[in-house]
């Protein structure tokens, strides 16, 4: 979010916040006014805003925006957050998502027996009413990071190119140890049935249910991604294009896929894992690799017998005799 924040600032939030909490408001006197090119009588919005706190009050020819609220402000930044985290979730979401779902997830899944009907509309919905919760829950976590207290860092040159391409590696291995054990322990029947069970109404899941879940839960499970940030030095470009990746991993992994014989299969946790884990709830707890799944007795290996789509066509067989 520190590299979002200052971008959007720049070449947005900057003229927004200049008219959502306008210098204007609190200026006293007339030549302030002029040095704002603005009017001398206050319009209704400023005299309504200007009961709002704010810093002290720089002067107007050095300040970049005219707006009373600068960019190190923590209500502004708080707000600015909320509203870049929101807009980018749902324009991750419904773009990847819908991609995913129109030119991958196979649609015959549908006539799966245990397909929901309108399932897709309450995936969709279910993940609206996730994201404003789960946003406010990762707000302090994007705020530490903006105010600084992160271990992320700019130059290459900080660490070296061997720890920037390590550093991908040891992000994705710590993270999927994370959620591995996040998943497991959700799975704990008390927490389950609180927790972790709206997302397993979807046993044959579409990539709209990639985000589908109780907000706690979804939070939970992205705490290993914020964290890692905090304990280990990361370069901040790197993390936020890892960041964008898990979630479209996410959303990769939901599409019910279960084309198996890869060479890779035993390694990478894939749709296919995924898929088993939605339908068996008690395997394959893991992201990206199979090793925790492995090392924890709780490893499914993907097999054709095991297939959504033979069940739809031992129904459909049963119906035509």
């Amino acid at each position: 979010m520190d590299v979002i924040l200052p971008l959007a600032d720049q070449y947005l939030l900057d003229q927004v916040w200049a008219k959502l909490v306008p210098l204007s408001a609190f200026a006293t006197t007339s030549e302030a006014y002029e040095g704002l090119n603005s009017t001398l009588v206050p319009s209704r919005w400023t005299q309504l805003v200007s009961h709002l706190p704010h810093p002290p009050l720089p002067e107007i020819a050095a300040y970049e925006a005219a707006s009373a609220w600068p960019r190190d402000y923590v209500p502004r930044q708080l707000l600015s957050i909320t509203v870049l985290t929101l807009v980018g979730i749902h324009l991750l979401y419904f773009v990847t998502a819908y991609l995913s779902y129109n030119y991958i997830f196979d649609k015959r899944m549908m006539r799966h027996p245990r397909f929901l009907k309108d399932q897709v509309r309450m995936e969709i919905d279910t993940s609206l009413r996730a994201f404003p919760v789960m946003t406010l829950l990762t707000l302090p976590i994007f705020q530490f990071e903006v105010m600084g207290y992160s271990r992320l860092y700019d130059g290459v040159d900080t660490y070296g190119w061997t720890y920037l391409i390590f550093s991908v590696i040891f992000f994705l291995v710590f993270t999927d140890f994370g959620i591995y054990w996040a998943h497991r322990w959700l799975h704990i029947p008390i927490i389950y049935r609180t927790l972790h069970k709206p997302h397993h109404k979807w046993i044959i899941p579409t990539p709209f249910a990639s985000h589908a879940f109780h907000p706690v839960d979804g939070w939970i499970q992205s705490l290993p991604y914020h964290i890692f940030i905090f304990l280990f030095p990361l370069h901040r470009y790197l993390y936020l294009g890892l960041f964008v990746f898990v979630n479209f991993w996410s959303i990769f992994i939901h599409d019910s896929d279960m084309i198996t014989g890869h060479p890779l299969e035993s390694i990478i946790n894939g749709p296919a894992h995924h898929t088993l884990h939605h339908i068996y709830f008690t395997v394959n707890y893991g992201q990206y690799f199979t090793w925790s799944d492995r090392a924890g007795g709780s490893y499914k290996h993907p097999d054709l017998a095991f297939d959504p789509l033979k069940d739809i066509k031992d129904v459909e067989d049963e119906k035509s005799r």
